[in-house]
């Protein structure tokens, strides 16, 4: 059987893909080696710009319950130090409290209603490629099977079968010292507070949504939105290998042990009455990293292209960013429409993102630990962040926002690279227009001229070009499928030299879905 793309692993990247790849007109066929969807608990929520990329996709309000629009949160942690944003006039920090396993099955139906053919209890034994094909190896419940593609994604984690078998490195180091248990449990009703605090044994209290540091660890709780239960979710952490038993799955006493353990007394926790997701027990920090996302036909998404410790959940945040980097650039290539290093702008944007999160992830793991010396070094940083710049650059690092993508324009407008939700705002007329499209997946001429900046013929069938007025210094907005501007310009001689490197030579033949 031959599909235009496969997707190994159906996790939230790999079925993000998968729309994204089926709204421009891309079949694609998702394996997975579960029988069933995922439910031990992993992420609990989103953070950064992917919460605004996702609104523009109009997967906000599923996510969410409700349709507001998303808004900056007021406050966050780094490295469980309180950010206060709530003085920030230009606040990049996005905050959506979901369980992963809802985040999964939202993406799973719209994947499925954009047509994805998504198959559970498929997994890939080998594979094999050549110049213009990859051929699958794939175990199925009704035996041994083939499957030949153009293209193979490799989403299917950070034990990535795909990246074994395609022989790309994946270097990086594992610090064994480390254990976390996370599990779902009721709190005592006398030590949850109208706040929404929790009384510790030692009489202080813990905030929800935070990582509370102690000397023998870190307690983190909430309540998720969305869950399968309305027992807290609660997570320790712990520096320590005298815990890490690999040989027994995780109990619902261990769990209770640990936060025992972590907060120095009995904390008495009762097991929800419904089934929940089964306790999860994660040993040892992995910061690793693929030398390249891109071999031949095969390219690598999310945890199979590089993992964190599981603070703040990047890997999800920037899996989804991956998704939504990748699906367009390779839409084109296989309708033939894109600039020959389209492609390869995947792994040259898209791996220095990831790099700045394995930056902050370890320096807030880091000062989470314990010790005196991690004391100083936050009550240091404590008082560097009561600069409003410093808690702006350092809200801009946890949203993805301070690394600006390279253009490739010689002499760039201030607007090229910018964010088009940030903008958006700034448009009287016109807006509603450009998410339309947007929600399609579609580039997007924004012509602020009253029709002054025509779309070369070539480019018609590409991208929308839609009239628009506001307050912006430029003639025109050109805009990629994943919301980033690729050219502005008060004048447009060099619009053309931009619609060749994004959407294409004049002389490729489109094909809109």
């Amino acid at each position: 059987m031959t599909s235009g793309v496969v997707i190994v692993g159906a996790g939230p990247a790999g079925l993000l893909l998968a729309a994204e790849l089926q709204l421009a007109g891309v079949p694609t066929t998702v394996l997975d080696q579960r029988a069933e969807p995922d439910t031990t608990p992993r992420a609990n929520g989103l953070v950064g710009r992917i919460i605004q990329a996702l609104h523009l996709r109009g997967l906000h309000e599923p996510l969410a319950g409700q349709p507001d629009t998303p808004r900056p949160t007021p406050w966050y942690q780094f490295g469980g130090l309180p950010l206060d944003l709530t003085t920030l006039p230009d606040n990049p920090l996005y905050t959506l409290p979901v369980p992963q396993h809802r985040i999964e099955q939202v993406l799973h139906d719209r994947a499925s209603a954009l047509g994805a053919d998504i198959r559970r209890d498929h997994r890939l034994t080998a594979l094999h490629q050549t110049h213009d094909r990859v051929t699958l190896h794939v175990h199925t419940p009704t035996g041994e099977h083939q499957l030949t593609t153009r293209w193979l994604i490799g989403a299917d984690g950070a034990h990535s079968t795909v990246r074994r078998e395609t022989g790309i490195p994946f270097p990086g180091h594992t610090d064994h010292r480390f254990v976390s248990h996370i599990g779902h449990a009721h709190l005592p009703a006398d030590r949850l507070n109208p706040d929404g605090t929790l009384t510790l044994p030692d009489g202080g209290r813990a905030h929800p949504f935070t990582h509370h540091r102690l000397p023998d660890g870190v307690l983190t709780f909430a309540r998720l939105p969305g869950a399968a239960t309305d027992a807290h979710l609660i997570a320790t952490m712990e520096w320590t290998s005298h815990h890490n038993d690999h040989h027994n799955p995780p109990t619902q006493d261990d769990l209770q042990h640990a936060v025992d353990r972590v907060l120095g007394g009995h904390l008495p926790l009762r097991p929800p009455g419904t089934p929940t997701p089964p306790t999860r027990r994660l040993t040892g920090v992995n910061l690793r990293q693929a030398t390249t996302y891109r071999h031949g036909r095969v390219l690598l998404l999310g945890d199979a292209a590089h993992v964190y410790p599981a603070v703040g959940g990047p890997g999800l945040n920037l899996g989804l960013n991956d998704a939504l980097n990748l699906g367009w650039k390779l839409a084109a290539q296989v309708h033939d429409t894109a600039a020959p290093d389209l492609l390869d702008s995947y792994q040259a944007e898209r791996a220095p993102v990831a790099r700045r999160v394995a930056l902050q992830t370890r320096a807030q793991l880091a000062l989470l630990a314990p010790g005196d010396d991690v004391t100083a070094l936050r009550d240091l940083l404590t008082d560097l962040l009561d600069s409003d710049r410093t808690r702006r650059d350092v809200a801009a690092l946890l949203a993805g926002a301070d690394h600006p993508y390279d253009m490739g324009s010689t002499h760039p407008h201030p607007l090229t690279g910018a964010w088009l939700p940030d903008l958006l705002p700034r448009l009287t007329d016109g807006a509603d227009a450009v998410r339309d499209a947007l929600r399609r997946a579609r580039g997007v001429l924004i012509d602020l001229t009253s029709g002054g900046v025509p779309l070369p013929p070539a480019w018609q069938d590409r991208l929308d070009v839609v009239p628009a007025r506001g307050h912006l210094d430029a003639r025109a907005l050109l805009v990629r499928p994943d919301g980033y501007l690729a050219w502005a310009g008060a004048t447009t001689g060099d619009l053309t030299e931009a619609l060749r490197r994004w959407f294409g030579p004049e002389e490729a033949a489109a094909i809109t879905p």
